[in-house]
């Protein structure tokens, strides 16, 4: 049963990948892949705010929780979708956005996942110790 939950929750992530990614309308002249930095980025912090606050102050189902971290961010993210953009930036000779691209999304990725942990560990009007209960 845990394999539908994460399928369905797999199809959400991906259709609303493409949705963001095509719908945004999102371009940039120097063809600098803004869409999939943005969805990899916030990604990273819904995955850490949600596992965050799953284990510290609500309990969910663990199909639940599995459906939505594997299946629905999981697939709503995607790390081959970078690793092509980033060939394509440095094929084309732009190795200075390959190297911005990199480094927004690594140095990016973890601020956001530690902004979500900090925010999913806010407790009655304080932060408890990051990603631990006190």
């Amino acid at each position: 049963m845990v394999y539908l939950f994460i399928g369905l929750g797999g199809i959400l992530g991906a259709v609303l990948r493409y949705g963001i990614g095509t719908w945004s309308g999102i371009q940039t002249e120097t063809g600098f892949p803004l869409p999939t930095l943005l969805i990899n980025l916030a990604g990273c912090f819904i995955l850490a705010f949600f596992y965050t606050i799953t284990t510290t102050r609500f309990t969910v189902h663990p199909h639940f929780r599995t459906s939505f971290g594997t299946g629905f961010v999981g697939s709503f993210t995607t790390f081959s979708t970078f690793g092509y953009e980033t060939l394509e930036l440095l094929q084309s000779g732009r190795y200075g956005l390959a190297a911005i691209y990199i480094a927004l999304s690594l140095i990016g990725g973890y601020i956001l996942a530690y902004a979500g942990i900090v925010l999913g560990s806010y407790e009655r009007g304080q932060f408890t110790r990051v990603g631990r209960k006190q």
